[in-house]
């Protein structure tokens, strides 16, 4: 039977207006959901998190409008097309995150994939709320429905914001999310064919294409596991011996096939390999810990994976060791994982460690606690929210959290491909009112890196009295690592602040580079 003009004529039941009222709701929480997982994904694959989330939110919000013009070209059978769309949402969405995985090692493909989707799946959203709003204005008068079609629709989006970071993304994942709301999408398509299944044609057919869907995806619900493995083991190219998802990063340790070492990667981004990592962490750790003075406490910041904590625990007048980084996970994984436990030597178990699961510039904004050396490992300002441990604000702090003759070091990005945010670094926290000393170290697996070294107090020495039992870092090697040539120098590097951010952008310079 299929749905005519007489079904507008009866209107509609009490329960065909409920169940599209809260299609309204479901139909927004799905599209703000999808817009989500599909930045998010781009940002972990690609980086640069604000522009992948301009540019999504910014194309899906056009091609809802674009979807939103097309709707005056459909004139009848409304629930029958209101349920195709659904179904196509469902299908389309459903499967984003797998396919965007799937393609990225075909990195030519990546975002003419990712923009097709968003275009779809936008003009597709766009063309549900309308035609929602005129089918419930069979019951209510234009003006009521399309109040209480906003307010629904309001109402998803907002839910839809929320709940993704708060509970999809943090125990689901990217995969199972979208598997997830591509069943919620088919769940709405499924009861909108039960209660209009005396006007539509071919309403069998639908609820078996419903049904279908809804076990496919519930399949990869199920198998999502198995679907992460596959896809992640296609990105890294080596087999990953531990990932989880956790309310702040992605975390992925990787086994190289050949070799047996392992990599630690956040968010896609790599924090250190095993082959070199000792080139890093020593060249962070020791010249400000062979500087004179007393160092009975130090503070670190960020520094998770117990490696800085390694080193510094070379040195006996070493008392106390604060470390702060957000991630419980992080520092749990560190004590547990035995590949990583034999790198970091066990240092986060150390009775002289104390770790604190917090933000690190709240930590220093907030604790009076004041420290002989203080070390800052914490990832690149590729993001505004990490940019901000990189501002003058945050100097301050550090240098309010320092005791006299006290000194702090920071790993400042690479000198040579991001030479812009290097300096920018430095710039800074001479703006802090510190005396600063930078320099930079090569690392094969980071290629040229470099590090902030600052005094409270006056100039920083640029002798280096290392004793300690060390792999790469010496006394000559820090004569040398203060020396750059003329092409790591940038005539655009400028002081980075909360106010004025300027940190991210000069990081954008060299990555583009």
């Amino acid at each position: 039977m299929a749905e005519s003009p007489t079904a507008a004529e009866h209107g509609l039941s009490n329960k065909q207006l409920a169940v599209l009222q809260a299609s309204v709701l479901v139909v927004a929480l799905c599209g703000i959901a999808y817009e989500l997982i599909i930045a998010t994904v781009s940002s972990y694959l690609l980086g640069n998190s604000v522009y992948q989330f301009s540019i999504t939110i910014g194309l899906f919000m056009f091609a809802m409008g674009i979807g939103s013009y097309l709707t005056k070209r459909i004139e009848t059978n409304l629930v029958t097309r209101f349920i195709k769309i659904e179904i196509a949402v469902a299908i389309i969405g459903g499967l984003s995150s797998t396919i965007l995985f799937m393609v990225y090692p075909y990195r030519a493909f990546y975002a003419p994939v990712m923009y097709t989707q968003i275009i779809i799946i936008g003009t597709l959203v766009g063309l549900e709320i309308p035609i929602l709003t005129r089918i419930l204005s069979r019951r209510e008068e234009l003006k009521e429905s399309i109040a209480h079609v906003l307010s629904l629709d309001y109402l998803g989006a907002l839910i839809g914001s929320v709940g993704f970071p708060l509970l999809l993304l943090p125990h689901l994942g990217l995969f199972r999310s979208s598997f997830a709301i591509g069943l919620l999408n088919f769940a709405v398509g499924m009861l909108n064919v039960i209660v209009f299944w005396n006007v539509l044609k071919n309403a069998k057919r639908y609820m078996i294409v419903c049904l279908v869907g809804i076990g496919v995806l519930t399949a990869g619900m199920i198998w999502g596991s198995a679907v992460t493995a596959y896809a992640e083991g296609r990105l890294f190219a080596s087999t990953i011996i531990y990932r989880q998802q956790t309310p702040y990063q992605r975390i992925i340790v990787v086994r190289d096939d050949l070799t047996g070492k392992v990599r630690l990667f956040l968010d896609g981004h790599l924090q250190f390999a095993e082959t070199d990592e000792h080139r890093y962490h020593e060249a962070l750790v020791h010249p400000v810990l062979s500087l004179p003075g007393t160092m009975e406490n130090v503070l670190i910041l960020g520094g998770g994976d117990g490696m800085a904590a390694r080193e510094i625990f070379k040195y006996p007048s070493v008392k106390r060791v604060d470390l702060v980084d957000i991630d419980p996970a992080m520092t749990k994984l560190c004590r547990e994982l035995a590949p990583i436990v034999r790198l970091n030597k066990g240092s986060l178990d150390d009775p002289r460690v104390k770790v604190h699961n917090t933000d690190a510039f709240n930590w220093v904004k907030e604790h009076q606690a004041t420290y002989d050396r203080i070390i800052i490992d914490l990832p690149d300002p590729h993001n505004e929210a990490l940019s901000k441990l990189y501002s003058k604000e945050f100097y301050k702090l550090v240098k309010r959290s320092l005791r006299d003759g006290g000194f702090f070091v920071t790993q400042s990005t690479s000198p040579f491909f991001t030479r812009e945010a290097f300096r920018s670094i430095g710039l800074t926290v001479e703006a802090a009112g510190m005396g600063v000393h930078q320099y930079h170290v090569t690392v094969p697996t980071f290629n040229v890196w470099g590090f902030t070294l600052a005094a409270k107090n006056g100039p920083v020495p640029t002798q280096f009295n290392i004793t300690v039992p060390t792999r790469f870092v010496t006394n000559e090697v820090m004569v040398a690592a203060g020396i750059f040539a003329p092409d790591t120098k940038s005539s655009i590097a400028q002081v980075n602040s909360v106010f004025e951010p300027t940190m991210y952008e000069m990081y954008l310079k060299g990555m583009y580079r």
